[in-house]
């Protein structure tokens, strides 16, 4: 059997990440992973961007084909960035996937990129996703509009909300890794599979197991491969494959909420709670534009599986990695696991008291989140003229922030590729990266 400090970690790391980022770090599970199609930018052209140290590469295609070859790499994208900040410095222009680009590093940048302040940025959601989530996704939407829709659809992502799929999450983790014994898994693939089920039940209560949850996840591998595509939507590209997928996904859910209103089906879901509060007829004393259409509805679904999938499945994949790389961690970690069931009533199973209280856990997640970089950049739009590090950005160019450079900064970090959850007994180490305020979803 696997060792049980892993099945709580594993609980612990589900619950301590969704209760701290879920509900408002949807966008930049996007931005690490799409590609936009946009001929034309405001104030962008490469006459413009002459102040900016960099290369454009070759014509129509620039420097795309790098990219998507980094990107895939064991190094990802930071071996891009890494290559042209060494020939440039922290700020540089490059042009891939159609697109005039800034990318930008260091403490300032992601000061002023991920607050959002003065409203210097704006977020900037590329092509692809843009058009596989649909134009009523929270992610297509920016000021006044952005802010009620976020209003609509936050509720159930409460705390109070996810402490009703505490139980599910804890079993499902237990289910998954005792079947790991004695045999050879692919991490990645289990740690997907173990995710879907867990935010397809919390969303519109799927079962773990079944032909419809094999539709789900069948439909859903393709919608998220399609984000790192080229936008073409021609039959047998990724990206046409992923409209085609989309359209599957959103044909089961208008299924579902046909079974819910016609009552042959109620749960107590996120679905079902939009589904009450957001049907006609209903709160009467509420205005119409405090309610969503069946097609906002469905685009924020997707929105939101999305979100919670990508960015999980990789930490959890990364967390596996680096415990079994380094077994005095695992120890420790063990060590702490152990402690907390033995001041536990005979019989009794993990309890949400329990995760807010792991301090070691809470580090090793912290370091896995650190170490990986599961987010590796954040993609915005500058919403007016600013300056940083000496170079001039115009209103309306597309801005990235590397975040792989900045974790791996040994002035921050020291020894930074080293995996060292004791770095986080200092205070204060992760303010300036984690807890900037920041201008998103929640």
């Amino acid at each position: 059997m696997i060792d049980k400090s892993y099945e709580e970690t594993v609980v612990s790391f589900l619950c301590l990440q969704w209760k701290n980022h879920f509900h408002w770090s949807i966008v930049d599970s996007y931005n690490a992973k799409a590609v936009k199609c946009h001929h034309k930018f405001q104030g962008t052209s490469p006459k413009a961007m002459e102040g900016i140290p960099g290369s454009m590469g070759w014509p129509i295609i620039g420097e795309s084909l790098s990219f998507l070859s980094d990107f895939s790499s064991p190094s990802g994208i930071f071996s891009f960035m890494n290559k042209r900040q060494q020939r440039y410095g922290k700020v540089f222009k490059s042009f891939v996937l159609v697109r005039y680009t800034v990318f930008m590093t260091g403490r300032e940048a992601s000061k002023i990129l991920l607050s959002g302040k003065d409203g210097m940025v704006s977020l900037n959601l590329f092509y692809t996703g843009q058009q596989v989530l649909g134009p009523n996704s929270l992610l297509q939407t920016d000021g006044e509009a952005h802010k009620r829709l976020r209003r609509l659809i936050a509720e159930p992502l409460s705390i109070d909300g996810l402490k009703k799929y505490f139980h599910f999450i804890n079993t499902q983790a237990i289910e998954t890794l005792d079947q790991w014994t004695g045999k050879r898994v692919l991490v990645l693939e289990e740690a997907s599979s173990f995710t879907l089920k867990v935010i397809g039940n919390m969303i519109m209560s799927l079962e773990p197991s079944g032909e419809e949850q094999e539709r789900f996840r069948a439909n859903f591998k393709i919608i998220s491969s399609s984000f790192a595509s080229m936008p073409f939507k021609i039959p047998g590209t990724a990206f046409h494959r992923g409209i085609k997928a989309r359209d599957s996904m959103y044909a089961m859910i208008d299924s579902i909420i046909a079974k819910r209103r016609n009552g042959e089906v109620i749960q107590q879901d996120f679905l079902e709670s939009l589904i009450i509060k957001h049907s006609k007829g209903t709160n009467t004393i509420d205005k119409e534009d405090n309610k969503l259409t069946d097609q906002q509805m469905k685009d924020n679904i997707l929105t939101l599986l999305v979100a919670g999938h990508d960015t999980t499945t990789a930490a959890l994949t990364w967390l596996v990695k680096f415990l079994g790389e380094n077994p005095a961690v695992l120890e420790q970690l063990r060590e702490e696991h152990l402690q907390i069931q033995g001041n536990r009533k005979d019989g009794t199973n993990l309890t949400w008291s329990e995760v807010n209280n792991m301090p070691y856990t809470n580090k090793v997640i912290s370091e896995t989140l650190r170490r990986a970089t599961i987010l590796p950049w954040y993609s915005r739009k500058a919403a007016q003229d600013f300056e940083i590090d000496g170079y001039n950005i115009k209103k309306g160019w597309s801005i990235n922030l590397d975040v792989v450079s900045i974790h791996h900064d040994p002035e921050t970090f020291p020894d930074p590729e080293k995996f060292d959850p004791s770095r986080f007994d200092l205070s204060g180490i992760w303010q300036w990266t984690t807890n900037v305020p920041r201008n998103e979803p929640g």
